[in-house]
């Protein structure tokens, strides 16, 4: 393999950086000194380079050196690989302190273990190749995504890991050249953590969202400083410490000029004061608004008016400061494919401790991303966020659902003033039409088709409508967002100080969307295989024999596809195609039944649960009859962050006995 000069130069620079970080040329005047001549008996002979090498190979020092360079074989070469690293989530995480790139400034984040996580302090020591929990660590920067690897769950969880984050300033004119230690103070974006706990099952819970300011970094003569994190937990227990994370911050290439101590300090009380006192003015803004929102109608102090939602962390933020246009790259085409991507991650609502009413936790994007799973604002604000990208006039909605339960979804408002509900939770779309009361009874109402009761307000990154119509009802609502007599608008300036990109370093940044990592052929063959064990173990319980029918199991394959492309288009095809298939490969006289169910996750014994608990599942599994033969069909779709339609058909032919 041949290197272009300036690459081969890049490699010269980094082994030589190398070299010099491990102090090697000095290890080899030791040896030069000290035992090279009386090891190898050559006092007789001029000592050559073999005799040199070989020194260093039984001193240990050439391992060493190899150990420490770790070079990576880059599997998929593309054009833009080196850009196209911010946006693949690594697992494990490959990079190392040897892929630095010796004309940009870089921040070498270091794990260096876990202590005081007393949650697990019984926690019993994983034997091997036992399956047990296990954390995993995420971080976001200035555009790139990185994880750990999983290690087991314990007191002292053994997270080892480095990660190395371009912290080059990227702003226009300014991205070839080198960051100084002033155009980094600059810098606020702080290095966003979260840490994730998956259980035995595949289950996630989110254990911390922490926010690493980096920047003392600067005053570090040494350019590396040791920082233990205290991590807190989330929603209820915001402020209840869940474990310490040790970290070691290091810049590369270090600082020709570290900046004082006194002047980090100052930047960094400057931007806290700053936003903070955005923060006031903006709270004092919304509370005259919501006084002159009152003072429209007394009722209006019943209606779900949301102008500030609690996060993770328990921190209050504006409700449009959790929405902003989101761009998929190539990970997604449409806006239905967004919008069934994001009804296939998890829904769970908000853990509370004991009654009571619903806990309030509206989730940051990267936390919600990394546990794979969250509430219906959490949905919404995604696919919100994704369809603003796609170029939609869009906004989540909040208000209540059947029996006056308190729900978000999305609504699109078209150029012709059609207005489309985007039900975030299932990926199903409705036409809205407004029903006039007042018309003559012959007149004919369009009928209510979606699940929605209420509204109180609507808002996306730049707008925040209140609903100020006599009724919140949402059939009789209009939505001409322009007319301020049924609609009642925050100033868009008032809101763009405190929730547009840069305007505070309290607002964290959102990521990017990562591929999925999974492959969807071998994740539905291995599922399959596992759904066979367990059927053949059931029916042998029953004193049933199991044969299977492979090609029958193949015919199902259509059929899954035609359901997810009407799940994410709402077109059905194909369903002609598969029908005349079946009737061809049932005998006369033999009986077809056929079982399709969805999930949201790949745990086969869960989901083999699951379709039990239907009757007409069971009946096809504990089929009995003359000719009895079984199929099972699955199918894994993945999508980005590792989200994926899991579709699994059971089915099974047999002689009809009178």
């Amino acid at each position: 393999m041949s290197l272009t000069p300036d690459k081969a130069s890049e490699l010269k620079q980094i082994i030589h950086n190398q070299l010099t970080q491990m102090n090697v040329h000095e290890k080899i005047r030791e040896i030069l000194a000290e035992s090279v001549r009386e090891e190898l008996a050559v006092s007789s002979r001029a000592l050559s380079e073999a005799d040199l090498i070989k020194a260093l190979q039984r001193r240990g020092i050439v391992d060493d050196v190899m150990k420490e360079l770790q070079f990576l074989t880059v599997k998929e070469s593309t054009p833009n690989s080196k850009s196209a690293t911010h946006f693949i989530d690594k697992e494990p995480a490959e990079l190392r302190k040897t892929n630095i790139d010796p004309t940009r400034r870089n921040l070498y984040l270091q794990v260096l273990g876990g202590k005081a996580f007393l949650e697990h302090l019984q926690e019993p020591q994983p034997l091997p190749g036992q399956i047990c929990s296990t954390f995993t660590l995420f971080l976001h920067f200035r555009n790139q995504r990185f994880r750990s690897k999983p290690v087991p769950c314990a007191c002292e969880p053994d997270l080892q890991d480095g990660f190395l984050l371009e912290v080059h300033k990227d702003s226009s004119g300014d991205g070839s050249r080198m960051a100084d230690a002033t155009a980094l103070l600059s810098i606020c974006d702080p290095v966003h953590m979260v840490l994730v706990k998956t259980d035995t099952s595949g289950e996630t819970t989110l254990m911390t969202s922490h926010y690493l300011e980096w920047r003392s970094l600067l005053s570090s003569p040494d350019g590396q400083m040791n920082i233990s994190l205290e991590l807190l937990g989330v929603g209820t227990e915001s402020k209840v410490p869940v474990g310490v994370l040790n970290v070691r911050l290091e810049i590369y290439p270090h600082l020709v000029q570290p900046l004082i101590q006194e002047i980090v300090n100052t930047q960094l009380a400057l931007e806290r004061q700053k936003t903070a006192e955005k923060e006031r003015l903006y709270l004092v803004y919304a509370k005259q608004w919501w006084r002159e929102y009152l003072q429209i109608r007394p009722s209006h102090n019943t209606r779900l008016v949301k102008i500030f939602a609690q996060d993770e962390n328990g921190v209050n933020r504006p409700v449009c400061s959790y929405v902003r246009p989101l761009r998929a790259g190539r990970l997604l085409d449409t806006p239905r494919q967004a919008a069934r991507f994001v009804n296939v991650l998890g829904y769970e609502k908000a853990a509370v401790v004991g009654g009571g009413s619903k806990q309030e936790q509206w989730c940051t994007l990267l936390p919600f991303l990394c546990r794979g799973k969250g509430d219906c604002e959490d949905h919404a604000n995604l696919l919100c966020s994704l369809l603003l990208g796609f170029g939609l006039d869009a906004y989540v909605c909040v208000g209540t659902k059947a029996k006056r339960v308190p729900h978000t979804w999305v609504m699109t408002y078209g150029t012709d003033g059609a207005v489309v509900f985007w039900e975030s939770l299932t990926g199903h779309r409705y036409v809205h039409r407004t029903v006039r009361p007042d018309d003559p009874p012959l007149v004919e109402q369009p009928k209510r088709a979606y699940p929605y009761c209420s509204i109180g307000c609507l808002f996306n990154h730049q707008n925040f409508h209140a609903n100020c119509q006599p009724s919140d009802t949402v059939e009789l609502c209009h939505f001409d967002l322009n007319d301020e007599s049924k609609w009642k608008s925050m100033s868009t300036e008032a809101i763009k100080s405190v929730c547009s990109p840069g305007s505070s370093i309290s607002l964290p940044a959102f990521p990017p969307l990562c591929a999925p990592v999974m492959d969807g052929a071998a994740a539905s063959n291995e599922i399959e295989l596992v759904l066979r064990s367990l059927i053949s173990e059931h029916r042998k319980d029953l004193n049933l024999n199991t044969v299977w029918d492979d090609h029958l199991s193949y015919l199902l394959s259509p059929a899954l596809a035609a359901y997810e492309i009407e799940r994410t288009t709402g077109v059905s095809a194909g369903n002609e195609e598969f029908q005349d298939a079946i009737k061809r490969a049932v005998p006369d006289g033999h009986t077809f039944k056929g079982f399709p169910i969805h999930f949201v996750h790949r745990n086969p014994r869960r989901a083999f649960a699951t379709c039990l608990r239907s009757p007409f599942c069971e009946e096809i599994i504990c089929c009995r009859g003359d000719q009895v033969r079984l199929a099972v069909r699955v199918r894994v779709y993945p999508y980005p962050e590792s989200a994926c339609a899991v579709w699994i058909m059971f089915a099974c032919k047999y002689r009809s006995v009178l």
